[in-house]
């Protein structure tokens, strides 16, 4: 088995601005870092990112919205919120973010690798049905897990795991009173967008299928991943997953200028295990990374190609056998 690396060159056609962090040279020095290292570069298997469906994203958000990231973009620049700025290209690069996370879907589903990441721009997890907010147009990982849902009947719950530094308020709003979806984040507390408390457990019949873990800025890395494995201890004990996703946001990095949080390369390698070797258990390993935040170009390929190895590293262990 392999690692499917989704992408498309269109990510670098969404211009948000100068200074604007999340840049296009996010996506360049991550896929830089992933060539430069030719052992890794190639055991991946490149797929070009097809745009997703007006379906796909409708599964998830409201055609109000979908109608107005279509006129903000028709327009040339504009902006959805005062962080989330669109130009020409944004929906084209929109729909294959969207389309890229869906493909990492039919990658696992069908066989063809152990796990997939999304290298994918603009980020997701902030949007919710109705709004782009938070430099996200339409929630990658949102429409990735419902079109699991809907494409495969063998997948009926997943569960997204979201370790940007920022809590994924969009994911959660979508999911809030679904039973088939869990959402757990970890993130930095209390920080943008203000969402994330402990008290937010969903709604409904999804009560108990939300899990937030808020942390204070400057938590020792230890103490994180503390956190982070007694609550992924926590959702397995009580929800068995048919595909994990996660929301790899690699903002909570030390020296982020956008988050307050203390994680080295180390950090996240230990996380992504922790998660793969619970898909392993739950799910035969189906597994799908989507990138949303890391905002330090200096540190960001470096801490990207270190997650996606680690997924690569799981992919390779896999017995002859095991899949059938």
């Amino acid at each position: 088995m392999t690692t499917i690396l989704v992408h498309h060159p269109i990510y670098r056609e969404h211009l948000t601005g100068e200074g604007h962090p999340e840049r296009p040279e996010r996506y360049d020095v991550i896929i830089n870092a992933l060539r430069a290292d030719g052992g890794l570069w190639q055991n991946l298997m490149e797929v070009e990112a097809p745009a997703a469906t007006r379906g796909d994203i409708l599964a998830c958000h409201s055609p109000r919205h979908y109608r107005r990231v279509e006129e903000a973009v028709r327009e040339g620049w504009g902006y959805l919120d005062p962080d989330t700025v669109v130009s020409p290209r944004s929906l084209d690069a929109a729909l294959r973010a969207a389309g890229a996370a869906c493909r990492a879907v039919d990658a696992v589903a069908l066989g063809e690798a152990k796990n997939a990441f999304a290298l994918v721009r603009p980020p997701g997890h902030h949007a919710t049905a109705d709004r782009a907010m938070g430099f996200c147009l339409f929630n990658n990982v949102a429409i990735a897990a419902r079109y699991a849902q809907r494409r495969y009947k063998e997948i009926e719950r997943v569960a997204i795991v979201d370790w940007d530094v920022h809590h994924g308020n969009g994911t959660q709003g979508i999911f809030y009173d679904d039973p088939t979806v869990f959402f757990f984040s970890i993130h930095q507390y209390p920080w943008y967008p203000g969402t994330g408390a402990r008290g937010e457990t969903g709604v409904g019949r999804g009560v108990g299928y939300t899990l937030n873990v808020p942390v204070s800025a400057f938590t020792p890395a230890s103490e994180y991943r503390r956190m982070f494995e007694a609550a992924i201890e926590e959702i397995r004990s009580r929800f068995a997953p048919d595909l994990v996703i996660i929301s790899a946001g690699f903002d909570a990095r030390k020296d982020d200028p956008l988050g307050q949080l203390l994680l080295e390369d180390d950090d996240f390698v230990r996380m992504t295990r922790t998660v793969a070797e619970w898909a392993e258990e739950a799910c035969a390993g189906r597994l799908i990374a989507c990138l949303e935040g890391g905002y330090n170009l200096l540190s960001l390929g470096n801490t990207v190609r270190a997650h996606v190895r680690a997924l690569a590293d799981m992919s390779a262990a896999e017995k002859p056998n095991e899949r059938r």
